[in-house]
């Protein structure tokens, strides 16, 4: 059957086994673990070990035969071209299995609103969805919203993601449409930053790839962040309190002194669009010894190697403020900006947009305030761009999705595969 003929039915014929497929999913506990994941534990939860499993064997069971879990926990899948299409670039799909440590992913309990009528959504522990001030709750009126229950996150990052490559895939082969080589890869650990370290490179044949990890409808992403973390460690002296002066130097005073001095005007509730930041991510410690880790984010190269030296200059400032002490900084990379490495490629990008403009929805190209395990993949030599999965108001109690938006966010991978058929 053709493409032509199929895909203005795509998103009735699918509906309800993506919102059921993406139900079961967000009731899986998959939440990562920050502190494993620094010290090289990969996966950094068995949970995610579990859910990978569990898609191997639901990728079999609609008729893929090449399916495998590394040791790491990725699940690697791979479709072989239909026939005729031998020539056709092979595409690759990714999402992350798991979901962020910032709210509880456990016992998820989802909550359907059929139709919505642009009210105030009260869910438990006082938590309310009001599109006076979600912009993109007020612009859902009459579709069907999955939301929390109020008592944790929902996970539609990235199980959004997961659900709408699956559902596009099955029904690629259940209605036999033509398609070069189709790659899957599902990854652990991508909210800890550690999503790519461990991925299996040399089994991607794909030289371009596309993540689902996105969020409004129309929104696709061909930058982000480049971003980095610093550790910073305070030395002080220890003595007894009642007796301190005027030997103790408390190194928990040092580390709060040090984080009240980053700019207030450059933290994340301070900024957006194109602005950096620093984030103090999790402080730790007693008298003597005091840690605290901040994320540093910069859409340049100049901008994150200025916030890196701001850094140097407060530690040594503490250092030389308490004599005794001693302050150290260890800077590490994340992940870069894959806008540079996505313009040498321009066709991937011009897929994508003509992909999402082939179902009737003009892209909108905004920068990612955070980054992807596409941005991760495109510094390894693949070009990987990110698409909307509908998700919103991520790694928090207020997170919600729009099912019709994953609907077209699917469908937007059934008309990728077309267009790269196309491609020979």
């Amino acid at each position: 059957m053709s493409y032509s003929k199929i895909m203005n039915t795509y998103q009735s014929t699918i509906k309800d086994t993506l919102k059921n497929r993406f139900l079961g999913y967000v009731k899986t506990w998959t939440t990562s673990d920050l502190e494993k994941a620094d010290n090289g534990i990969m996966p950094s939860t068995q949970t995610q070990t579990e859910f990978a499993k569990k898609l191997a064997q639901e990728l079999q069971d609609i008729g893929i035969k090449d399916v495998t879990v590394t040791k790491y926990s990725y699940v690697c899948a791979r479709i072989p071209c239909s026939i005729g299409a031998e020539t056709v670039p092979s595409v690759g799909f990714l999402a992350h299995m798991d979901t962020a440590m910032d709210v509880s992913g456990k016992n998820v309990k989802p909550n359907i609103v059929e139709k919505y009528q642009g009210q105030k959504i009260t869910l438990k522990e006082g938590v309310v969805l009001d599109p006076k001030t979600d912009k993109y709750l007020a612009e859902a009126t009459g579709e069907t919203l999955i939301t929390t229950d109020g008592t944790t996150l929902l996970g539609a990052d990235d199980k959004a993601g997961i659900a709408e490559i699956i559902t596009a895939v099955e029904f690629i082969l259940k209605n036999k449409l033509p398609h070069g080589q189709i790659e899957l890869l599902f990854s652990p650990d991508e909210e800890t930053g550690h999503g790519m370290d461990k991925v299996p490179l040399d089994w991607i044949e794909s030289k371009q790839c596309y993540t689902l990890d996105g969020g409004h409808i129309g929104e696709l992403e061909v930058e982000c962040f480049s971003a980095w973390k610093s550790d910073i460690s305070f030395t002080g002296i220890s003595i007894h309190t009642g007796s301190a002066r005027p030997k103790l130097v408390n190194a928990v005073t040092m580390c709060s002194e040090f984080l009240n001095l980053l700019p207030k005007n450059e933290a994340p509730e301070t900024t957006d669009g194109y602005q950096g930041f620093y984030a103090p991510l999790n402080v730790s410690g007693h008298i003597e010894e005091a840690t605290c880790t901040v994320l540093l984010r910069d859409f340049t190269n100049t901008g994150i190697e200025e916030k890196k030296q701001t850094i140097d200059i407060l530690a040594r400032a503490i250092e030389c403020k308490y004599k005794g002490s001693k302050v150290t900084v260890k800077h590490t990379q994340q992940y870069l900006n894959m806008k540079e490495e996505l313009d040498k490629v321009p066709a991937v990008q011009e897929a994508l947009t003509a992909a999402t403009k082939a179902i009737g929805i003009q892209p909108t190209y905004l920068p990612i305030r955070g980054g992807t395990d596409g941005s991760r993949l495109t510094e390894m030599g693949i070009p990987t761009p990110n698409i909307f999965t509908g998700g919103h108001n991520y790694h928090s109690r207020q997170e919600w999705a729009s099912l019709e938006q994953m609907c077209a966010a699917s469908q937007i991978v059934v008309e990728l595969v077309k267009i790269w058929s196309l491609a020979n």
